[in-house]
């Protein structure tokens, strides 16, 4: 991010001797990416950030993926992976499935109603779409309150935990793991990083820690994921920090976690239907992330409300619906917590007769999170689990 924030307490000037009020020296640390050429932050721990007592490894839940051959669409159902009752035995880190992924992003599904251990993503960026449910993100930036409907930006390598709220039950989380960095369409940003007239949502609407986070501690277990030759090149090691790194007294820069709700999203309509780029909010490597959200559909006399039917000529498409009744979607058994999966290769659209049905609409009310990527996805053992097995029959309503 290029808005710039500080937090607590910081030097006049980096780099310069920076001390408590009993002469101790804070320990400053450099958060940059892409090297030092790109966004970073400076954080002053009262720590050494570098000071680790062990290293052993973490076994990472399955990371296998399996071809979709032969090629079809597929309709997954992630409510039927967890069971809500047992939410309190499972947390947001160690209890994701993998649902979909690729050399790029890996997509996730997890149910939880624990407090998660401390975790960074050494690999890439988190954007983690809360579908239901409420806590807080602690993190070395310090803490983030999440609610349903915010996509819950953590750049990579920032040590945190998930607090869920379970007053309002589990927390419904849809973890999008790249192998990059995730920011807002450049289309949307000035030459300086500044929100422009023309993008449907600004700086005012993102939500970055408020106060530093200091929590006291030794020997304090950090879970990192991190390239390794592993399947789907993603292997895990465990940490024990000799200080809490929780012990940020202040922080500034670019880079921090933030959140973004859905319902903040200004969605951008027209005469005739719009295609999905105009509903885009976040990019990273090979891949991009857009959300339809309620909103009046085309004012065209003769307009046709639903999409046309379209070629995925160089991506994959993965829709979850998240919230109302996609019109698109009618009578194929797709509902709240699905997937569909429409791979390139193969030319999808709505069903007949939501065609038809869809006429003199005015308005949609119909909420989802649509990841479309670069290269083709692959199918990860959540996928296999929750596969109808009869979607791809749904548009001409037979299998030979």
């Amino acid at each position: 991010m290029a808005h710039y924030r500080e937090i607590g307490a910081i030097p006049k000037t980096r780099h310069t001797q920076f001390r408590d009020e009993n002469g101790q020296l804070y320990y400053e640390e450099l958060m940059g990416e892409e090297g030092f050429s790109s966004g970073s932050s400076l954080l002053y721990h009262r720590g050494v950030p570098s000071a680790i007592v062990a290293s052993e490894i973490w076994e990472l839940a399955s990371q296998a993926t399996v071809a979709n051959h032969p090629l079809r669409p597929i309709h997954l159902r992630l409510h039927d992976l967890f069971d809500t009752d047992r939410a309190a035995e499972v947390d947001a880190v160690t209890g994701r499935r993998l649902v979909l992924g690729n050399g790029d992003v890996r997509i996730s599904y997890v149910v939880t109603a624990t407090v998660s251990p401390y975790y960074r993503n050494a690999i890439g960026d988190e954007c983690v779409y809360v579908e239901s449910g409420s806590g807080v993100v602690e993190t070395v930036f310090g803490v983030l309150p999440y609610r349903a409907g915010d996509y819950v930006i953590i750049p990579r390598a920032t040590t945190h935990r998930w607090v869920p709220d379970t007053s309002e039950g589990p927390s419904r989380l849809y973890p999008i793991e790249a192998n990059s960095h995730i920011v807002p369409p450049k289309r949307y940003l000035s030459k300086y990083g500044q929100f422009l007239e023309h993008a449907p949502f600004c700086e005012r609407d993102l939500h970055g820690p408020s106060t530093p986070l200091i929590v006291e501690g030794e020997d304090i277990e950090v879970l990192v994921k991190h390239r390794g030759n592993a399947p789907g090149g993603v292997v895990g090691t465990r940490f024990v920090y000799a200080t809490h790194p929780f012990d940020v007294v202040g922080w500034d820069g670019c880079l921090y976690p933030y959140t973004f709700n859905i319902e903040d999203y200004m969605p951008i309509t027209g005469k005739v239907h719009q295609p999905p780029p105009a509903h885009q909010v976040f990019e990273g490597h090979n891949f991009v992330i857009c959300n339809f959200v309620p909103r009046k559909v085309d004012y065209h006399p003769l307009a046709v409300a639903v999409p046309y039917y379209h070629s995925n000529v160089d991506s994959d498409e993965v829709m979850f619906y998240v919230g109302g009744d996609y019109e698109a979607r009618k009578g194929t058994g797709i509902g709240i917590g699905s997937i569909s999966l429409h791979p390139g290769g193969h030319a999808h659209g709505p069903q007949p007769s939501a065609i038809e049905a869809s006429l003199g609409a005015e308005r949609f009310d119909e909420t989802a999170v649509m990841v479309d990527t670069f290269r083709p996805l692959e199918i990860g053992e959540g996928g296999t689990a929750t596969d109808d097995g009869s979607y791809a029959w749904s548009w001409a309503g037979r299998k030979l």
